[in-house]
């Protein structure tokens, strides 16, 4: 009994596609070839997304798996698995769509419920199989529906808070799922719909005024805002205008608030009640005509010197009779100089500041704009002078000025010159300064400074400040006479130059041992010195080096040089004359000694005088 597997095949009845509800049938074929016509037997096992959904055993090469009722659940990849003996042959997998979804059942925890309170929904899709996705809407009459999705990894229904808000009379939800297939996403019938009624706790509040129209400046408008409540415990009224809260009342039914009306009490007022998550409110626009338009402020000057008249008016456009005070303003108040329209006065420096007027009608007071007003005392004449304190200046270094004018009411204008030139000018209290990063050789003078300020006297002038410029230590070199060898007991002179610098300079002279000894020093108004060294001696040689320095601070160092101290001639005369002597005493003795040794016969044999 020989066979083999040709091939094994699955197919869908009626098509691969079926319609939610509709009977279909998975059929599994299996094509083998035999050597005689023997009975075979064949275990047909059914897979549906890898999981095992049904099993047969059947001496037929074809096995049928019958779902009466295709549920959305059915929808998925499909195959079938034949073993013959100990052979084994899985099909291809097919993917079978049940289209459609069950429609969606939705529940309610309440019926009726009152504004500010919660309301639980249940979205229930009582065949399908997570993952789902959920849609929930809330729908008013005359508005959109509003829409909240919540996905479901692990289960067929899904649970949704609603907040019941103030104005939802009536209420009706319904909701609907989502389940992904191959194509993309397919959508459930809409749930039926779910009707809550919704109880107001308290009516929307009402905003009245007294008068309700025709409202001027002077009048005495009063507001009230009302409500009616099922139950007035932790019922709070607020009245507000723009951000401010203006009063506020609990546990009563209204709230009073009144007020003596001006121009800027016109705009919208808000009436809102509240309990606990509940909030209603009222909104009404008033409008206050104008009494009498803001008084103007004028004076016969905003800027004038000291000890001069000034005159100040306060006055209302078409108004002659109203109640009239100026004043000063103030950081630490408003300060009242005259209850009057006129005010005239000799000002000081000290009545520098803004002044406005205030007029009273009917018990309305209104204030003008502020006028600002400047009294100037003359500036002092300034004084030039050197930050640093010393008038000179190294070259090539930045030179800082500053102006200063002890008296004079600010701000002041200090103009700094470079002989006629302008070079800044400066806005300032009682100072300026100004930095020239131009420094050259002739700027040896010629700074001044301007200062003037508002006050009628016009512009004083500094003096004229002369700055030395210091030209830097260059070039120091250093000679001596003799030079190189120098007899002992005789004189050195060191000459020690520069090539350029500013006098006076200071001269240095070291010579280098296991520390720099300085061996002289002096200031001269020169571009040299020389030093004479008296009696030279043999310790005395050895390396030399000089050192310049003025102003400027930049000590400059010059080459070295070697001296050496050698014997005079007469010296070494004298040496000669000590050896030659010592040398002739030294050949006497032996010539004494070898006529001795000669008489007595004891001369040695190899003894020669030479």
């Amino acid at each position: 009994q020989v066979f083999t597997f040709n091939g094994v095949k699955i197919k869908v009845e009626p098509s691969d596609k079926v319609k939610n509800g509709a009977p279909m049938s998975i059929i599994c074929h299996a094509d083998i070839s035999k050597n005689t016509d023997f009975q075979l037997k064949h275990n047909f096992t059914f897979f549906k997304n890898g999981k095992l959904v049904f099993m047969t055993v059947s001496d037929k090469e074809d096995a049928r798996y019958e779902i009466p009722v295709a549920k959305s659940a059915d929808t998925g990849d499909y195959e079938c698995r034949v073993k013959a003996g100990d052979k084994l042959v899985i099909s291809k997998p097919i993917y079978v769509w049940v289209a459609g979804m069950t429609k969606p059942i939705l529940t309610a925890d309440k019926k009726e419920v009152s504004e500010g309170e919660i309301v639980k929904l249940r979205c229930e899709l009582p065949e399908e199989v997570p993952p789902l996705e959920f849609f929930f809407r809330k729908i008013k009459t005359n508005s959109e529906p509003i829409e909240k999705r919540v996905p479901e990894q692990n289960q067929n229904f899904s649970e949704m808070d609603y907040y019941v808000e103030a104005g939802d009379n009536i209420l009706q939800f319904d909701c609907f799922g989502k389940r992904q297939v191959k194509s993309g996403w397919e959508s459930s019938q809409h749930s039926n719909k779910t009707l809550v009624t919704v109880k107001e706790p308290f009516i929307k509040p009402t905003l009245i005024t007294t008068p309700s129209n025709n409202i001027t400046e002077g009048d005495i408008i009063e507001f009230e805002c009302s409500t009616v409540a099922a139950q007035m415990r932790g019922i709070e009224i607020i009245f507000q205008k723009n951000r401010t809260i203006l009063n506020s009342v609990r546990d009563k039914r209204f709230l009073k608030y009144s007020t003596l009306a001006i121009q800027e009490d016109s705009g919208e007022y808000l009436c809102k009640v509240e309990q606990g998550a509940v909030s209603k409110t009222t909104k009404l626009n008033v409008f206050v005509s104008e009494l009498f338009p803001k008084p103007t402020l004028s004076a016969s000057m905003t800027q004038l010197d000291e000890n001069k008249d000034l005159i100040l008016n306060c006055s209302i456009n078409g108004l002659r009779r109203a109640n009239f005070s100026i004043l000063r303003k103030s950081s630490s108040g408003d300060i009242l100089l005259k209850k009057s329209r006129i005010l005239a006065i000799k000002v000081n420096v000290n009545d520098t500041g803004s002044y406005t007027c205030k007029a009273e009608v009917k018990g309305i007071v209104k204030e003008s704009k502020p006028v600002r007003i400047s009294v100037y005392a003359p500036v002092s004449k300034p004084t030039l002078s050197v930050v640093s304190g010393s008038p000179e200046v190294v070259l090539g270094k930045p030179l800082q000025l500053i102006c200063h004018s002890v008296m004079g009411t600010p701000p002041i204008t200090f103009t700094f010159y470079k002989g006629d030139e302008i070079k800044k000018n400066v806005t300032n209290d009682t100072y300026a300064t100004f930095l020239d990063e131009d420094i050259g050789l002739n700027d040896n003078g010629g700074y001044k400074c301007d200062a003037r300020n508002n006050h009628s006297s016009g512009v004083k002038t500094s003096n004229i400040l002369n700055v030395t410029v210091i030209v830097p230590i260059k070039g120091a070199s250093l000679g001596s006479v003799p030079y190189g060898e120098v007899e002992v007991g005789s004189d050195t002179a060191f000459l020690c130059s520069v090539k350029e610098g500013s006098w006076p300079i200071d001269f240095k002279f070291f010579k280098k041992t296991d520390h720099e000894v300085l061996l002289h020093e002096v200031r001269e108004y020169s571009d040299r010195t020389i030093w004479h060294k008296k009696t030279m001696k043999r310790k005395d040689t050895g390396t030399y080096y000089c050192m310049a320095s003025n102003r400027a601070s930049v000590d400059v160092r010059s080459r070295p040089i070697t001296i050496s101290v050698i014997l005079a001639a007469w010296q070494k005369g004298v040496i000669a004359a000590f050896v030659l002597t010592a040398m002739a005493g030294a050949g006497a003795v032996a010539l004494w000694w070898f006529l001795r040794k000669k008489k007595k016969g004891n001369v040695p044999p190899l003894f020669v005088l030479g």
